[in-house]
């Protein structure tokens, strides 16, 4: 009879539980599914929707501004001095922007935004949020051991850094401005602005890809 290991067990329901979807994204799932049988939405629809947060309104829209921001010294001083201002020159300016604050990483400081309390988000220039930014784990951690949690995300940031955590609410959410990564000079603004990923923007990226 093979020997029965406990901690084995756990183990492997623990790793089969966390293929599985989250929760809300199994309760989204069949929401979606009974109001499709009963002739409510178009499953075309709701492709052609995320398919539009997902790659059209962000993150491609949050790159247009740091873009901006990076050829622009005047627009960068607007966009620090009162970000929805800045942004609705774009026609941004959204519900989850009106109240947006944005933080700029420089050689010295390295800027990380979370949400503790459930998963505020500026989804009108950033998109869908990714399901790590909601995940318990993010939240707990990117305050606790912010540094631990960038490591994972493959940013080693030295101690000569500083590194700040945002905390985004309803009334106030953040958008990180990174650093231009040098060698890029020859570049145009759509140029700079394929550089830029959403994760620099949330601050879980840090050195971005330039010209060589």
């Amino acid at each position: 009879m093979p020997e029965f290991d406990a901690k084995k067990v756990a183990e492997a329901h623990q790793h089969l539980h966390s293929h599985l979807p989250s929760e809300s994204a199994l309760r989204v799932k069949t929401l979606e599914t009974l109001l499709e049988q009963k002739g409510l939405v178009n499953p075309a629809t709701i492709d052609a929707w995320v398919e539009a947060y997902t790659e059209e309104i962000g993150p491609r829209r949050g790159a247009q501004v740091v873009a901006r921001a990076w050829v622009d010294p005047a627009f960068k001083a607007r966009l620090l001095e009162d970000a929805p201002a800045a942004i609705d020159e774009f026609g941004f300016l959204g519900k989850a922007t009106a109240h947006l604050k944005v933080v700029e990483n420089t050689d010295s400081v390295h800027n990380l935004v979370v949400c503790t309390l459930c998963s505020c988000y500026p989804f009108s220039i950033l998109g869908i949020a990714p399901a790590w930014y909601k995940a318990a784990a993010y939240r707990s951690r990117a305050v606790r051991d912010p540094r631990g949690v960038l490591a994972e995300f493959g940013v080693e940031i030295g101690d000569e850094v500083e590194v700040r955590t945002w905390d985004s609410t309803a009334e106030l959410r953040y958008l990180v401005l990174p650093q231009r990564p040098p060698a890029t000079e020859d570049l145009d603004e759509e140029g700079l602005a394929a550089l830029v990923t959403r994760n620099s923007m949330i601050g879980t990226d840090r050195d971005l890809g330039g010209s060589a």
